[in-house]
């Protein structure tokens, strides 16, 4: 064989690779893969369980998030879960939502039928495929495929789900309940969302001085009338991940270490841990608490409170033995929004520290380069 034709049939090979790459894990997963591929492996520093100065030697260690009680939210130990609520989202970015009143059933079905969907032949599941990042609909893989140089092991559904009646005849077809069953599910979680981010802005110290009965702080009100229909024309994301076993889980993750870009996104795991969050300079596995929300804290939010709330860093391990299902449904502002610190939270003590910035520039920046860990945040802090 002539070099030519080595080299040619080399690149060929190349090409193959990169093409099944591009459909899947769980592809690869299914035609009984054995070994993690190069385009996978993570560098040495990356890697899950490293020891290095950044990431404790027990990157297993599990921590109890804080745990905030939705019903309590609602009745009479408001002041108290407030502050509780507060506290979370300073020192942690995370907490565990409980008794959050969207029925058993409904949370239930909705794991269940992402399963019966990952379960679809790859023909059926790559209909979806799409390079558009704005796509109401969107089956991939990896972080951003579309520039990653190196895969992580997830493959994922994405579904635009506001304005409900515009997006809903692109979402999958099949299973043939997904639909019915996405969105109930959409629709409970964009509730929740709601109530809990008006708890979220009364935390911060903004109240509606209808409620006391004054004329005092009227522009607060003023505020709160704007916010609320912000926040009822908001954005909402639904990311179904699917994380199938992995052969050699140390050299890989399921996700790469980064902050959600909206305000809230409220994440509903199944019974296999896999969520990490970097807390007090190590990263902690979140034990999955049936029947709860596990909430953090967007890059929008630390925004609009002026960094009062932090969005924290958080990743996905895989293993070698069983699928992981997680549901994450990310709430922010409309897409046509600008993202500003509110205006009532800036002070000669507690200056600005963030600039303005327009919605299209987050969603640009996810789609053209490398959103991992929190740099686009960072370039949008002001110098003090």
């Amino acid at each position: 064989m002539s070099p030519a034709m080595a080299v040619s049939g080399k690149l060929r090979n190349q090409d193959s690779l990169e093409i099944q790459y591009q459909k899947g894990v769980k592809n690869l997963y299914e035609n009984g893969v054995d070994h993690v591929p190069r385009k996978y492996i993570l560098p040495v520093s990356e890697r899950p369980n490293v020891i290095n100065t950044e990431i404790s030697s027990d990157s297993q260690i599990n921590l109890q998030l804080p745990v905030i009680d939705f019903a309590e939210l609602q009745g009479c130990n408001r002041s108290q879960a407030l502050k509780s609520l507060a506290h979370a989202c300073e020192n942690y970015g995370f907490f565990q939502l409980v008794n959050h009143g969207i029925p058993d059933e409904i949370v239930s079905n909705m794991v269940n039928v992402s399963r019966r969907f990952f379960e679809l032949p790859l023909s059926e599941r790559e209909k979806y495929m799409s390079a558009d990042t704005t796509s109401p609909v969107r089956y991939g893989t990896s972080f951003n495929q579309a520039v990653d140089g190196v895969f992580c092991w997830r493959d994922f559904l994405k579904l635009v789900c506001h304005p409900i009646q515009d997006v809903l005849p692109h979402w999958p077809s099949t299973p043939l309940d997904f639909r019915q069953l996405a969105v109930a599910y959409a629709e409970e979680t964009r509730f929740l969302f709601l109530m809990l981010v008006k708890a979220i802005v009364e935390s911060l110290g903004i109240k509606d001085s209808s409620k006391k009965g004054t004329e005092s702080d009227k522009s607060d009100d003023d505020s709160l009338l704007l916010l609320s229909k912000e926040f009822e024309n908001g954005s909402q994301l639904m990311v179904v991940n699917c994380y199938p076993p992995c052969p050699e889980p140390d050299l890989t993750l399921g996700m790469p270490p980064h902050s959600d870009y909206g305000l809230l996104t409220l994440l509903l795991q199944d019974e296999v841990k896999g969520l990490q969050i970097h807390h007090q300079d190590r990263w902690v596995t979140i034990q999955p608490v049936p029947g709860s929300f596990v909430v953090n804290v967007g890059d929008h939010l630390e925004i609009f409170s002026n960094g009062k709330y932090k969005s924290v860093l958080h990743r996905a391990l895989v293993n070698s033995t069983k699928y992981r299902i997680s549901i994450a449904s990310l709430h922010s502002f409309p897409f046509t929004s600008t993202v500003r610190p509110l205006p009532n939270l800036i002070s000669d003590e507690s200056p600005r520290r963030y600039e303005d910035t327009d919605f299209a520039s987050f969603l640009e920046y996810i789609k053209s380069c490398d959103s991992r860990k929190k740099s686009f945040l960072e370039s949008r802090k002001l110098k003090l």
